[in-house]
């Protein structure tokens, strides 16, 4: 097994370790480094402006549609591979291949608005369009960049990565300039042989760079399409919104687990500018802000390079064919469990809650609890120190990747890539199992835990179970903020039958001054059909 499928796997184990309501991440001003080399003291809080937990979510999020519509600004890069027999969509006003770099949609329903309208009056052709399949018939070499890097949005940064890479700035006048930024794209692929680059908007696209290498015309069809996006006085209102739903929605079959699979990640070239080893530059300027305001355009010139070259190292090593795993399979909805009956215990059950929780701690812990973790029968000890669950949170924080730092050899092959996802591992691993130990020690030592019922000790003091309930809750809120996963963003309560969750979508979000929501989007209901929400 791959060294880059290990640690996706154990990622898969790791991320379903919590569920919970999201709470954006605020990034304080202080300099960074990994909590892999942290005490293993469980009440030293990871440092201020670690980005361990920010690379774990981005491995999460790759090729998911929900988590970049969310957080539309790019921070990774990665190579990939679309196999033989992908197929893709061109909708265009004539069925020629284009003759220059251009975009392909890798759902039908994002290409064909793009293919106008082939209906006819009498002899006169009032629109027309063609509406192109392709497919692959080679594996075609892309290159990835996250976040929504497909949009042109003045002012934002979805397309930071890109400029930065090409042109080795950001300028702000160029944003709109998608033509010269694909052409110098592609320019800058040739020494790798990349074929073209995966991006998405309001769904998943790889613009080629050559319609005359690597891929096949399936089809180029005139259908009984509808009026194109571009047509002034649309008067088919109706069906053109039905087209914008229809390509949200689609857009929405890939928004977590496992995202868009069409293109095959190697993960152990994954490059993030959020990798502080690599760039440290851009800490100062996520200074009290929150995830939705980090920007890759802060980096110097110096850390560019060193990206730049971590890119070009990724493109000219041998591709290893990982699986993409979501972390959605440990802990899970067992922390979303945990904050609901935090959040619902009242005066009058908070008895009863605080063994209920007490218990659901324990089963979390389960394959950690030793049996000779026990605490000191002294009151004084129980008061003052952890000391003695120190082997449960060791057991729970190292056990994913025990076997990699055991190996040398296994640690010498892997890239810096894999070491990057492997710090980023051990740091969130370590923080999620510090708090959740910390919370069970603390019902330990207040005698809910009737494995270890401590409250028959002679001279053991009594605590308040509510103010037990209040520590634990600011305790799982803070993990849930720092963690900051997409699969907690929820529209609560569900959607009905008629509806789906969105989250707002370039281009189709903004309406006009008045309305903010998609600085930072937040999920809501809308319609499948007639009459549609407003988008």
């Amino acid at each position: 097994m791959l060294i880059s499928q290990l640690l996706l796997f154990s990622l898969a184990e790791l991320q379903q370790l919590v569920y919970g309501i999201q709470v954006p991440f605020l990034t304080p001003a202080t300099s960074n480094n990994s909590t892999g080399n942290a005490p293993w003291d469980l009440a030293a809080h990871p440092d201020a402006n670690a980005t361990s937990q920010l690379i774990f979510e981005a491995v999460n999020s790759l090729q998911q549609h929900w988590p970049h519509t969310r957080y539309r600004n790019s921070h990774s890069i990665v190579p990939g591979t679309a196999p033989v027999g992908t197929l893709l969509y061109h909708g265009r006003a004539e069925s020629e291949l284009p003759d220059a770099p251009d975009w392909t949609a890798t759902d039908p329903e994002h290409a064909f608005p793009f293919a106008g309208d082939s209906a006819t009056e009498g002899n006169n052709s009032t629109l027309t369009g063609c509406w192109l399949t392709l497919v692959a018939t080679q594996p075609l070499k892309v290159l990835y960049f996250d976040g929504s890097s497909a949009s042109k949005i003045p002012g934002e940064d979805t397309v930071d990565t890109q400029d930065l890479l090409i042109w080795g700035k950001v300028d702000p006048a160029r944003w709109l300039d998608e033509a010269e930024r694909l052409d110098d794209l592609c320019a800058w692929g040739t020494e790798f042989g990349l074929d073209g680059f995966l991006r998405m908007q309001m769904g998943f696209e790889i613009m080629l760079c050559d319609f005359s290498r690597g891929v096949e015309v399936v089809s180029a069809d005139y259908l009984t399409a509808l009026h194109p996006f571009n047509v002034p006085g649309n008067p088919q209102r109706p069906l053109f919104v039905m087209l914008k739903f229809e390509i949200i929605h689609a857009g929405s079959w890939h928004n977590l687990h496992p995202g868009d699979t069409r293109v095959k990640l190697d993960l152990a070239g994954f490059v993030s500018f959020y990798d502080t080893s690599t760039a440290p530059s851009p800490v100062p300027t996520r200074h009290g802000r929150e995830r939705w305001g980090h920007r890759a355009a802060g980096i110097s010139a110096l850390d560019l390079k060193a990206v730049q070259a971590r890119v070009r190292e990724a493109l000219t090593r041998e591709p290893d064919n990982t699986l993409f795993r979501a972390i959605v399979d440990r802990y899970g909805d067992r922390l979303e469990t945990l904050a609901y009956l935090l959040t619902t215990t009242i005066p009058p059950n908070v008895h009863e809650r605080a063994r209920i929780i007490q218990a659901q701690l324990r089963i979390m812990l389960t394959p950690y609890i030793l049996y000779t973790a026990r605490p000191s029968l002294s009151p004084a000890d129980l008061n003052n120190s952890w000391a003695w669950a120190l082997p449960v949170w060791k057991s729970c924080g190292t056990k994913h990747t025990a076997y990699i730092h055991a190996s040398r050899a296994l640690y010498a092959r892997m890239t810096a890539s894999e070491r990057l996802l492997l710090r980023a591992l051990d740091d969130t691993n370590h923080e999620i199992c510090r708090v959740v130990v910390k919370m069970w020690v603390a019902g330990v030592h207040a005698g809910l835990d009737p494995f270890l019922p401590l409250e028959a000790l002679s001279g053991h003091p009594r605590q308040d179970p509510l103010v037990v309930i209040q520590r634990w809750q600011t305790d799982n809120t803070a993990l849930i903020s720092w963690l900051d996963w997409a699969v907690w963003v929820k529209c609560q309560p569900a959607c009905g039958v008629e509806q789906m969750c969105y989250l707002p979508t370039w281009p189709f979000f903004y309406n006009g001054p008045d309305d903010h929501r998609w600085e930072r989007p937040q999920p809501r209901c809308i319609r499948r059909f007639e009459p549609y929400s407003q988008f």
